[in-house]
């Protein structure tokens, strides 16, 4: 430790040069072998910027700077890391100490003082310094683990909905591409809409778990290859519940609960004749009303055990004609509006049988 100490970088500011000599003998006498001398205070700012200093001693009374004014210019930099600053001072008046307190100095030495007394404050302050950077090189290396571990541990979780999206996706389509294509394209939307990036970004996970409820839907309905009864199709409406109390979490923002909004609201229209709950209008979370959208627009163009791909020209007029009934009518006009965008992420992600 005490090699440490002596190797400390100190920069020595005093505008008379017999003072910097008579003080940076005292200090090499001690052993301190990296000592900077100031003695034209403009040079201060540069002089610290340059290297990492970890002590200054510093005169008040100096021509074109005072110690004062180059207190405030480091001040302003708003280094975590500013080291202690000793004033040496002839001015033994209480006003200029006070100041000097006053604007981050941390020792105060008024002339003559003896070399002992000098060299224990170096010290002192030293030790605080290098204590002080310890502290924070421990915190950075901490928050740096925290971040990875975070990072991580997003990564798994992102994994981890996205498998469970494609799950319920594998059961009606055995590329679970559709769902991949849901949420780039709602992402997509939402950035038209100028929404949040965070939440632009959330979209994009949060969508492709729109079906997941029909994890609980049995076989003989979610694979039938013609048209529902009414009995049948009362529980295919239940995987809009299903999904929303599989993603129920304590989160009071974020991806899960994004997702869970999207999975109960993403079968409601804007005419209020959907379901589960009959909403209407914009009582229709925006995340249901972009999936819907989405979601219809893209299975129109897949195959379904139910159904054949329909043409293209078909799936427009499709939404052209539901904005205002089955959809938002401005988000209709909105995702027509953007078609080139939505057919290049089908082209990049296109089912097998399309390929």
């Amino acid at each position: 430790m005490d090699s440490l100490l002596k190797s400390s970088r100190i920069l020595l500011v005093d505008d008379e040069m017999a003072n910097l000599k008579v003080l940076s003998k005292m200090l090499e006498a001690d052993g301190y072998d990296n000592l900077v001398l100031i003695q034209d205070p403009r040079n201060v700012l540069a002089e610290y910027q340059r290297q990492r200093t970890h002590l200054i001693l510093l005169d008040l009374r100096m021509p074109h700077l005072s110690g004062f004014d180059v207190m405030d210019l480091l001040r302003k930099i708003d280094d975590p890391l500013m080291p202690p600053i000793i004033v040496l001072t002839a001015d033994k008046g209480r006003p200029s100490l006070l100041k000097a307190f006053e604007s981050g100095a941390r020792d105060y030495l008024t002339k003559p003082f003896e070399m002992e007394e000098l060299l224990a404050r170096v010290r002192n302050m030293l030790e605080v310094n290098r204590a002080q950077l310890l502290l924070y090189q421990q915190r950075e290396t901490l928050d740096a683990l925290v971040r990875a571990r975070t990072s991580e541990l997003l990564r798994t979780r992102m994994l981890i909905i996205e498998k469970l999206g494609r799950a319920s996706e594998y059961r009606d389509n055995e590329t679970g591409r559709h769902i991949m294509r849901v949420g780039r394209t709602a992402s997509l939307l939402a950035a038209r809409l100028d929404l949040a990036a965070q939440l632009c970004e959330d979209m994009l996970h949060a969508a492709p778990m729109h079906d997941v409820g029909k994890i609980g839907i049995p076989d003989s309905i979610l694979l039938k290859p013609g048209k529902l009864d009414e009995a049948e199709f009362e529980i295919m409406k239940r995987h809009t519940v299903i999904g929303a109390q599989l993603l129920e979490s304590d989160e009071e923002h974020g991806v899960l609960k994004l997702a869970k909004e999207i999975a109960l609201s993403h079968h409601e229209r804007w005419d209020g004749t959907g379901y589960p709950s009959g909403l209407k209008g914009e009582l229709i979370p925006l995340s249901g009303r972009i999936v819907a959208l989405v979601d219809v627009f893209d299975a129109l163009l897949s195959v379904r055990p139910y159904k054949k791909a329909w043409k293209l020209d078909e799936a427009i007029a499709y939404i052209r004609e539901k904005g205002g009934s089955h959809f938002d009518p401005e988000l209709s006009d909105l995702y027509l509006n953007s078609l080139e965008e939505v057919l290049a992420i089908r082209e990049l992600l296109p089912d097998l049988n399309e390929s």
